[in-house]
């Protein structure tokens, strides 16, 4: 489809604004900041807010997409959700001085379409229920898992390279990178090929049944890891991992300043939620032995989503690279603190369920913040504080703004 004399308006208007926020002086700032923080040299703690609820957020209709090309929608998008968190809830988000639009590839995945059942409870809501169908149940199951196979288009890859510099000609440098990515985070992946209570049983009665699932899905993963390497399909501007910023003087020192196209100078990132109800034990065997032989390909590693790892960390800091673990409400804080290298940053996930409440307390909301600053200080720590998975704010965005206001106070405090 044809960018349309409105899409080409659209588009140069608000890459207009966004060039605007991305040229301030505190662009830089924060960027030094956060390589100073993730090079672990004294800092303050920092703060990022993310996976929002957009759905209750576009009260003004500055959200609302008008572009009618799909490739240009998607960055329109972008735009608007950058622009928005800039004015509403910047913290310590950095805006960079230029687009990034992806090449167009696409991952054939590890062989199989999800059989789900979903129930929502707002249309409009991406975060639903899931039931899934278990589709691994004998080994012949197993052998259906295939090794990802990634496909690139460089002639719609420049065409659309060439296009977006023309609609942004004089306002915004564009540049791309990346197009695709291999999703790690197996264990996710596999809950929804067999269902979580499916997976806990084969644990206990088939453990070796479960063994030749993750040989299977490590080594598709592996082979994908190898041919983006090879068609240099890897972002390595990319300057966040799950959400938290990733500037270091090694692998991203500046805006546009990356160290090439290969996973060895970007991070990587994986999670296995399900084993919190499963023993440490249990976590070594089945994800940390796998997990390692992943990690070794990326420069630096972050690990963790929702899990509890507290108990575990002297196991999930064995995997290579890693340089933040995930410390979530589930988490001890006391203990993950104590237990956490020096080296490795505590990327602390506050509760978002306070901003679902019909009351909010934001002092409870600040002790809680204050609470977690005080045990990274008191054991030496480095800890960031990255307010996430928001299902909900009662269709109030003030909510978010004032939450910023709060944790800022926090951490300008420490």
């Amino acid at each position: 489809m044809a960018l349309s004399a409105n899409d080409i308006t659209v588009l140069r208007e608000l890459g207009k604004t966004y060039m605007e926020i991305a040229s301030l002086p505190v662009q830089k700032e924060k960027m030094e900041l956060w390589k100073a923080f993730n090079s672990n040299r004294s800092t303050r703690p920092m703060v990022v807010i993310d996976q929002l609820p957009w759905n209750e957020l576009n009260y003004d209709g500055s959200l609302t997409c008008l572009v009618e090309n799909p490739f240009f929608r998607s960055i329109e998008s972008n735009l608007r959700k950058s622009i928005y968190k800039w004015r509403n809830f910047p913290v310590d988000m950095v805006v960079e001085p230029f687009i990034t639009i992806p090449n167009v590839a696409k991952s054939s995945g590890f062989g199989f379409e999800l059989k789900e059942t979903t129930l929502a409870t707002d249309m409009d809501n991406d975060i639903v229920s899931h039931s899934f169908e278990n589709q691994l149940q004998t080994e012949e199951d197993v052998e259906k898992i295939k090794d990802i196979v990634i496909t690139y288009d460089k002639q719609k890859s420049d065409f659309w390279l060439a296009e977006a510099k023309q609609v942004f000609e004089g306002i915004i440098p564009v540049i791309q990178r990346g197009g695709v990515s291999i999703r790690l985070q197996l264990w996710d992946i596999i809950a929804e090929l067999m269902g979580v209570e499916d997976i806990y049983f084969d644990l206990i009665d088939r453990p070796e049944f479960i063994h030749s699932i993750m040989e299977k899905m490590t080594n598709s993963a592996l082979a994908g890891i190898k041919q983006i390497n090879e068609l240099n399909l890897v972002n390595d501007l990319q300057n966040t991992c799950h959400c938290s910023y990733i500037y270091t003087d090694s692998l991203l020192p500046n805006f546009t300043s990356g160290k090439g196209s290969s996973t060895k100078n970007t991070w990587g990132f994986s999670m296995a939620q399900l084993f919190t109800s499963a023993s440490p034990e249990t976590t070594k065997e089945f994800e940390i032995a796998y997990m390692s032989k992943i990690a070794e390909h990326y420069g630096m590693f972050y690990y963790g989503c929702c899990e509890r790892l507290d108990d575990r960390l002297d196991i999930i800091q064995t995997i290579p690279n890693v340089r933040k673990i995930s410390c979530s409400p589930w988490s001890n804080r006391d203990k993950f603190a104590e237990m956490l290298n020096k080296d490795i940053i505590m990327s602390n996930k506050p509760t978002p369920s306070y901003l679902a409440q019909s009351q909010l307390d934001f002092d409870i909301v600040k002790k809680d913040l204050q609470y977690t600053c005080e045990v990274a200080r008191k054991n030496n720590i480095a800890v960031e504080l990255i307010l996430k998975d928001i299902s909900t704010v009662k269709h109030d965005p003030k909510r978010l703004t004032k939450w910023a206001e709060v944790a800022m106070q926090v951490v300008e405090g420490f």
